[in-house]
């Protein structure tokens, strides 16, 4: 299988919605991936996402399934937790906690270290996690102890559109890769397209590979340039 994760275009927050720029973008988006045999359409249930969705599902003739987990990720401290360094931002606290990791202030496991432990973005972890789980069997790949491995033949494309936030959720859980390094280093820009290719080994395995990442070639040089890290 192949899946091919798609940001939104650029967005207005307060309306939850595209800008007219990231209309132009998500119509590059869908030029972009006109030749790809894409059979499933998933999206966040947020508009942002939806609207850049829609103009590859019409594209290819195809509807939107919505995938109520993959909405935009939340941050900051638990109840009863005490507060959190910049809000408890992830992104923040994640370049905060490599560099104690680095200068030997913490040898903590990130999971359990106070800045996500303590976090109201863990929830959204292992939401996000689970519903990837559930997506995935579907289409006969399960996870196992860790691993993912194939109980039945699917060779198609299915293409996810959805959040910065969210994103690096998924990236970090499928690809099992710590999520604060996630965050600070595999940064993506706004309909940025990226693709996951799922390859069954002879043992039945399911190594799920990093094929593509961030590519914004397809968009206007001004919005390539102009990467959204944040939010």
């Amino acid at each position: 299988m192949r899946l091919i994760f798609v940001r939104h275009g650029e967005p207005d927050y307060a309306k939850d919605c595209l800008t007219g720029t990231g209309r132009v973008q998500a119509e590059c988006t869908a030029k972009r991936l006109h030749n790809e045999k894409i059979e499933a359409i998933y999206s966040s249930p947020m508009g942002r996402a939806k609207e850049t969705a829609s103009y590859t599902a019409h594209d290819h003739g195809l509807d939107i399934s919505i995938l109520d987990f993959m909405h935009e990720i939340n941050w900051g401290a638990r109840e009863n937790a005490e507060g959190l360094k910049y809000n408890g931002h992830p992104w923040t606290l994640a370049s905060e906690f490599r560099s104690d990791t680095a200068e030997g202030k913490t040898d903590l496991p990130w999971k359990e270290h106070p800045y996500f432990r303590d976090n109201v973005c863990m929830d959204y972890f292992t939401l996000i996690g689970n519903g990837i789980d559930a997506l995935f069997e579907k289409y006969g790949i399960i996870r196992e102890n860790g691993l993912y491995r194939c109980k039945k033949e699917y060779d198609g494309t299915i293409a996810l559109f959805a959040h910065g936030g969210s994103g690096a959720v998924m990236f970090s859980y499928i690809l099992d890769l710590p999520f604060p390094y996630v965050l600070t280093s595999m940064p993506y820009g706004v309909c940025s397209v990226s693709v996951i290719n799922f390859e069954a080994q002879p043992s039945g395995t399911v190594i799920p590979r990093i094929e593509l990442f961030n590519d914004m070639g397809h968009l206007p040089v001004v919005a390539a340039e102009k990467l959204h890290f944040e939010k």
